[in-house]
């Protein structure tokens, strides 16, 4: 019988996070019965405090907002990824009891974007300029763009993604909130906003049939703006696509089972969205 420990995804909001159901799943299907995860409510203030105190039992945490930014600054190490961005999703304990950040955010959204049908050196919008969004700049990067379109609410939120932008060598062009319809022409659109943000664009966008929406938001789901698009020959992933994407390479980190068991994740995740 394996040891048990113990993982977590920690957030606030929190209560609706379906990642629990996601690791335990991949945790029973790879034979690791005593292993529990469980979901934690936490401000970004109190992360540290909650990150001392964990015993030498816990072997990760998932990072959801507003803590992907705070993470960097409770690990002794982090990967060139998340350090780039300024931002992870992932913190794994290290045998000597010190914490190592990462951002499978990136790799997970390259994956999914690529699975929707995004080609190669693509013409990005991303929505937002939180933690979510310096992934996905990240992640159109890797798809080969050069420039990204960011469209916020504050010019400073588009001030903090310009740093992170020009360390992954993009140009960075900003569009305001209210001109946010103009970037729905790109070959991907990103919407990293929280839930009901983007709702309100459904009724004023010109989509363009062939791309990709992207719509970090899971619950609930369908989202305004997916309902949308999809009529006019929009290609559509969802939050619940990224969720599943990113856990792999996070319960891969966790319990150093690879590849993690993705057939079960996948079907525990599919039966727990159908109850919403």
């Amino acid at each position: 019988m394996t040891v048990g420990r113990r993982a977590a995804v920690c957030g606030k909001p929190i209560a609706h996070s379906l990642s629990p159901v996601v690791h335990a799943a991949g945790f029973a299907a790879a034979g690791l019965l005593n292993w529990t995860y469980t979901a934690i409510e936490c401000a970004a203030a109190e992360l540290p405090d909650l990150v001392r105190g964990l015993g030498p039992d816990w072997v990760g945490l998932s990072l959801t907002m507003p803590l992907k930014e705070a993470a960097l600054s409770v690990a002794a190490s982090a990967t060139p990824a998340a350090v780039a961005v300024g931002a992870a999703n992932t913190l794994v304990r290290r045998p000597d009891g010190t914490w190592h950040a990462d951002n499978t955010d990136i790799p997970g959204m390259v994956r999914v974007l690529r699975d929707a049908g995004v080609p190669d050196s693509p013409t990005v919008t991303v929505l937002g300029g939180g933690g979510t969004a310096r992934a996905a700049l990240a992640a159109a990067a890797q798809l080969g763009a050069d420039e990204v379109t960011v469209v916020t609410r504050r010019a400073e939120a588009a001030d903090d993604l310009r740093a992170v932008a020009e360390a992954l060598g993009l140009r960075l062009h900003r569009l305001d909130w209210t001109d946010a319809p103009a970037g729905f022409g790109a070959d991907a659109i990103l919407s990293t906003v929280p839930r009901g943000a983007a709702d309100p664009l459904a009724a004023t966008v010109r989509w363009r049939p062939g791309s990709v929406l992207f719509d970090a938001v899971y619950d609930p789901w369908p989202t305004p703006i997916a309902e949308a698009a999809s009529p006019h020959g929009v290609r559509v992933a969802s939050g619940l696509d990224l969720l599943l994407a990113q856990a792999l390479g996070q319960f891969e980190q966790f319990t150093g089972v690879a590849p993690a068991p993705e057939v079960a994740m996948r079907e525990a995740l599919a039966a727990a969205a159908s109850l919403r």
